[in-house]
């Protein structure tokens, strides 16, 4: 189940350099690839935002001993919204190039994150109730901080889509410093692990 995730990831994460298309004007080829910035900034932002769907989605699964068909079909639904991100970033880049829509186009692409955040809070939840689908590879910190951060990405994520829908460059900082945020390590796993090493050695 974790490689046909990770192959869908890395084809949608693939597609996102298929919006941006190249100038169809060469003798002004600068001027021409200076206007894509937003295909540029829409790309940014969705490839590290999947990256850290995949970054998340490994952390969660390495703590999943097994998945029931309850899990399996919300992974696919998750799955499902991964595959949309590649047209949410199209929508975000053409709003940004044509100067219109950019509320909505703010507001859809955070809308299909807000979406996986809500479902990774609906995964994590279920398998941390019925411990049996959980290894012995995390402690109850280690659940607690990952807990945590799922429920903060469902806040900020929120956040920055009301924000979008006031200001949209405003919504697109917040989604950038999640980014940034993100990417940080999740202290309680990383506790959980030294205390694991220490106690083999």
């Amino acid at each position: 189940m974790v490689a046909f995730s990770d192959g869908v990831i890395a084809i949608a994460i693939t597609l996102l350099v298929l919006e941006i298309r190249p100038p169809h004007d060469t003798r002004h080829l600068l001027h021409g690839l200076a206007a894509l910035w937003p295909s540029y900034l829409a790309y940014v932002l969705t490839f590290m935002l999947i990256g850290q769907v995949w970054a998340n989605h490994h952390i969660m699964f390495d703590h999943i001993r097994s998945a029931d068909r309850v899990v399996l079909f919300l992974n696919t639904v998750l799955l499902m919204d991964v595959a949309l991100l590649p047209f949410a970033a199209s929508v975000l880049a053409e709003a940004f190039r044509d100067g219109h829509g950019q509320r909505t186009a703010v507001v859809f692409h955070g809308a299909a994150f807000a979406l996986l955040a809500v479902l990774f809070n609906v995964i994590w939840r279920y398998v941390r109730r019925d411990r049996r689908l959980l290894s012995t590879t995390i402690d109850a910190a280690g659940v607690a901080a990952v807990s945590r951060r799922f429920r903060l990405a469902l806040v900020w994520l929120a956040t920055a889509i009301l924000l979008g829908a006031l200001v949209p460059v405003l919504g697109v900082a917040v989604i950038a410093a999640f980014i940034i945020y993100f990417w940080l390590p999740i202290s309680g796993e990383i506790a959980a692990a030294k205390r694991r090493r220490g106690h083999r050695t």
